[in-house]
């Protein structure tokens, strides 16, 4: 009878378990959906930025989208509490690589800002995610970004 019970019990944890999974991948799923990432991923780089700048608008920022060319570097302006972020937007369907962390270090100094950050609807290369820790630039990959949109969405 016991061995009964603990075969029970072992069942019904991995009904527990299967149950679990896959209730939190429907979750992910609604998440996902939820935060339009997927349409973003099919924005423009143009649409992208603009897409940025009313989401940081609905979290209280106010925002200067730079011109397109002879940007320095930069795409939004944020100010927000006395501080200004220089922001370089990278909608892109590969992984983000040193170049975006190098321009927004640069515009950084050059909008005289008190922050740098890369937003990217993708990941950042592992050279990236080095040199933006040594240039104290603040990296947002598509979880990050995914976290924003539903912040923002919810400020509404």
């Amino acid at each position: 009878m016991k061995s009964f019970i603990v075969r029970a019990a072992a069942v019904f944890g991995v009904i527990a378990t299967s149950v679990l999974d896959t209730w939190t991948e429907e979750e992910e799923k609604k998440r996902l959906l939820d935060s339009g990432i997927l349409q973003v991923d099919e924005m423009t780089g143009k649409e992208f930025e603009k897409f940025l700048d009313v989401h940081f608008i609905n979290l209280g920022y106010s925002v200067t989208l730079t011109q397109d060319s002879q940007d320095y570097g930069a795409d939004l302006i944020l100010y927000k509490d006395g501080y200004k972020t220089v922001v370089q937007a990278k909608r892109s369907k590969n992984p983000v690589g040193i170049k975006a962390v190098q321009e927004v270090a640069g515009a950084v100094r050059h909008y005289k800002g008190n922050k740098a950050l890369v937003i990217t609807n993708n990941r950042f290369t592992e050279n990236a995610c080095k040199l933006a820790k040594s240039n104290d630039v603040e990296l947002w990959d598509r979880k990050r970004l995914i976290e924003f949109i539903l912040t923002a969405k919810n400020c509404k």
